[in-house]
């Protein structure tokens, strides 16, 4: 009844193939971008921007990159980790060559950077998959980490091992740096993260979308029917690190400032980033955007309640939040594999008819 397309009638195939062809569904896009633009920029300040907003921004698009590889072409991939490594490092390579040039094209630079690297530790995937790509992705995320912890040139042979962000602009504002204000750094992810979403989904819905999709769904057919699985494959690896490459110069140029690499980009990230993909849902664009926000903003709700509600001390909470977090991951692989976007799917069918059954 709330969610029915009865009377919408499409009389072209420009409206038939609109990204959103339903009403209901480009009046609610239309007004999530209304708040993210022209609400929350009223309310936020530094604890809002730099613990949820920001973070929250830089996770979906990451997130949004390995859905690319694993939600729709169906590789699996473990080095997430250390593809955002090659995008922080990039940028800092960047920023430091060269002072002048805009942080926006930084982003643009270093996402390149890290599809050429991502499509050299693609290759593998031409011969192998499953469990064994597996292993060779989380093969290229120890190689990576190590490579830029003994490599000096990497950090500029800083005695701290530590790579930090300079202070640079875009269109003459500063968007890096500690003294940066917060609303210019959440207002430069959000340009980034609504262009790269608007992308991506046009990519998924065209020619190179229906390749990934028929490579993940059974290859040797896909091959069978003209899908090359070179370039198809390739494809999916280039594009996913270049998305994740431009959240990795985010993560290290706006939020957090500076980096390490064993701690910034270790294997825990790879992880997380792999269950916000299936918490949220593989193959699809709102998934990205539901898990980054649920297994970002749950611990810091559940935190927050234990320690200033319960009264726990911040160790003890953080280990309940661990054993929650597990217990959840499982129910959703469980109850609904298919994760908080197939939900949201059910929802509006549901939508459809009610309150009659049928």
């Amino acid at each position: 009844m709330f969610y029915r397309e009865t009377g919408q009638f499409k009389t072209n195939y420009t409206d038939d193939r609109a990204i959103f062809p339903i009403r209901q569904d480009r009046y609610g896009i239309m007004a999530i971008l209304a708040v993210a633009y022209l609400v929350v920029p009223f309310f936020i300040d530094d604890y809002w921007g730099n613990a949820i907003f920001v973070p929250l921004l830089i996770y979906s698009l990451i997130a949004l990159g390995l859905n690319v590889l694993v939600g729709y072409c169906g590789q699996i991939s473990l080095g997430t980790g250390a593809f955002m490594a090659v995008g922080s490092y990039a940028s800092f390579k960047l920023m430091t060559s060269f002072p002048g040039l805009d942080f926006a094209i930084v982003v643009l630079m270093s996402g390149l950077i890290t599809a050429v690297v991502g499509s050299l530790f693609g290759l593998p995937s031409l011969r192998i998959k499953g469990f064994y790509l597996a292993v060779a992705t989380l093969a290229a995320q120890f190689f990576i980490i190590w490579l830029f912890n003994k490599v000096e040139w990497f950090y500029n042979y800083s005695a701290t091992g530590q790579i930090t962000a300079p202070t640079r602009s875009s269109f003459f504002i500063d968007v890096t740096g500690s003294s940066t204000p917060i609303l210019y750094k959440y207002f430069f992810c959000l340009i980034f993260v609504t262009l790269a979403a608007w992308v991506t989904k046009n990519i998924v819905r065209g020619r190179i979308g229906r390749q990934w999709m028929a490579i993940r769904d059974m290859d040797i057919a896909a091959e069978l029917i003209g899908v090359r699985p070179l370039t198809t494959k390739l494809m999916a690896f280039a594009v996913s690190s270049f998305l994740i490459g431009m959240g990795g110069a985010l993560y290290f140029g706006v939020w957090l400032g500076a980096a390490e690499p064993t701690e910034a980009f270790g294997i825990d990230q790879s992880f997380l980033l792999l269950f916000m993909v299936i918490v949220g849902g593989l193959g699809t664009i709102l998934g990205s955007f539901l898990g980054a926000a649920f297994l970002w903003l749950f611990p810091i709700a559940f935190k927050n309640f234990m320690v200033d509600t319960v009264g726990l001390s911040t160790a003890m909470s953080e280990h309940f939040q661990i054993m929650l977090m597990g217990a959840l991951i499982i129910f959703f692989l469980i109850v609904e594999p298919h994760g908080l976007a197939r939900l949201w799917q059910i929802l509006k069918e549901k939508l459809r008819i009610w309150p009659f059954p049928h």
